[in-house]
């Protein structure tokens, strides 16, 4: 007969099953908005321009082998590896919190054979018989979840999917960022290599001038001395310069998951920086860039998280049924003179746990506020990090057009006083006061260059966009 118990709490669990009370995601996004101050409808800075946020960064560079080590890297990188695998971990414990939401069911097949002894007649041997037994049994169990537990374990864990899903994608994004800061890098050292080289040059030949006019009485050993001191500290700039550039070639392979062996070459020169992108709204970059994505998925899972403990307080509901069957013949194993069956509900109702769950609970809120503050110090520095960068791009480019005129101005005044100290005009002393003014101004004047084109990538990195146009439509 069934087991009047277990059918009423099957009844009141469906009956019950709709009124448990879990976070919905306009709550999350009520807590998250809430936790930030009133965002302005515009950028602050001056000069932003309009539009959506564009995709391909990478691309709009023009240099086709960066393209390429860009991809590569995102191939190759372990960290990225790593990453990837992650996510793949997190959807999987996401499918198993799932899994409580459903039956578990077992079975087994049991089989047995034993003598059974006949007593024997008079002047027989005693009969031996081989008795078979064939049983099996089907067992179901399943937790109602009245209150949500289960529902609310599925649902952080599959918020905290997405967030390490979210986190893998800024990622990829920032290892972007990365290949082609230090590909830029490698640019510029070889750059400065060739300043470098070409002062060192001219610093040579002041060098031999000097030793001339030393031998003819035109100078004394102190501009000797001096020459020669101006020459070794450009050598020291020119190997410096060399040392650097296989650092960042080191630094780029290892980026590409290649050993570190200096073989890469970049370009010739710096590519021209682009034109600022459009940045969007400041709202929008809220929904757009994936590590406050991330950190919003993380404040969803302590919500959850909380819903869990909170309904963990709560009765448990278990429904268990059974079915079995026993028989010494295997065809006759599943009639019904063989079968029984069995229903048993039961409610486990916590009475004292030493305040186990009530900790649990205030962990669990205390979580939830970490979370949220979280996320607004996540939401406040991407906010800033755009500001920052787009006024960065009137301030770089104004740095560079006043550099390029130094520069100018320094060659030109070098060539004037090369000659005036050929001609006896001006001593050495202010010779090479103004080549090192020369020296200087172009070594700046390089490193305003990557400067600019480097933070032309931060800015694009800070506004989210994706850097691949072949799946920054998917993902954006």
């Amino acid at each position: 007969m069934i087991d009047r118990f277990a059918l009423i709490a099957s009844c009141a669990a469906l009956a019950l099953s709709g009124c448990a009370s879990l976070t919905s995601q306009e709550e999350v996004r009520g807590a998250t908005r809430a936790s930030l101050p009133e965002l302005p409808s515009q950028w602050r800075v001056d000069g932003a321009l309009p539009g959506e946020v564009e995709i391909g960064w990478i691309e709009k560079l023009g240099d086709p082998l960066l393209v390429e080590l860009v991809r590569e890297a995102q191939l190759a990188n372990r960290d990225i590896i790593a990453a990837a695998a992650n996510v793949e971990a997190s959807y999987a414990i996401a499918r198993q919190a799932r899994a409580g939401l459903f039956p578990s069911v077992d079975a087994s097949v049991t089989g047995r054979q034993s003598d059974l002894f006949e007593d024997p007649a008079p002047g027989e041997t005693t009969a031996v018989f081989l008795q078979p037994d064939y049983d099996f049994s089907l067992q179901a169990s399943w937790e109602a979840d009245v209150w949500g537990r289960v529902r609310a374990g599925r649902n952080a864990a599959y918020a905290s999917a997405e967030a390490v899903e979210a986190d893998l994608r800024f990622a990829q994004y920032s290892l972007a960022a990365a290949v082609a800061q230090s590909y830029f890098a490698i640019i510029e050292a070889d750059l400065q290599i060739d300043v470098a080289e070409r002062t060192y040059r001219s610093y040579a030949e002041i060098d031999r001038v000097v030793r001339a006019r030393v031998r003819e009485g035109y100078a004394d050993e102190q501009d000797l001395r001096t020459a020669a001191s101006d020459l070794a500290s450009v050598r020291e700039s020119l190997e410096n310069a060399i040392g650097a550039k296989r650092s960042a070639v080191r630094a780029l392979e290892i980026l590409l998951g290649r050993y570190p062996a200096t073989k890469l070459e970049g370009a010739d020169q710096l590519p021209a920086t682009p034109l600022a992108p459009p940045a969007g709204l400041p709202s929008q970059l809220l929904e757009r860039r994936p590590d406050v994505i991330a950190a919003e998925r993380d404040v969803a899972a302590a919500f959850s998280n909380l819903d869990q403990a909170r309904a963990a307080r709560l009765p448990i509901l278990n429904l268990t049924g059974s079915v079995g069957g026993s028989s010494n013949e295997l065809d006759s194993l599943l009639d019904g003179r063989s079968l029984f069956w069995s229903v048993v509900g039961s409610v486990l109702q916590p009475i004292f746990d030493g305040d186990l769950r009530g900790s649990q609970v205030d962990e669990a809120d205390a979580n939830k506020r970490a979370a949220v503050a979280n996320y607004a110090a996540t939401a406040l520095t991407a906010l800033e990090e755009v500001e920052t960068n787009l006024d960065q791009v009137e301030v770089l480019r104004l740095r560079e057009a006043a550099l390029r005129d130094a520069r100018d101005e320094a060659l030109e005044a070098v060539r004037l006083a090369e000659l005036r100290y050929k001609e006896g005009e001006t001593d050495l002393i202010d010779l090479l006061s103004i080549q090192q003014r020369q020296f200087s101004t172009e070594q700046e004047f390089v490193s305003i260059q990557r400067s600019r084109v480097d933070q032309w990538v931060s800015l694009n990195l800070a506004l989210g966009g994706s850097w691949d146009t072949e799946r920054g439509e998917e993902r954006d």
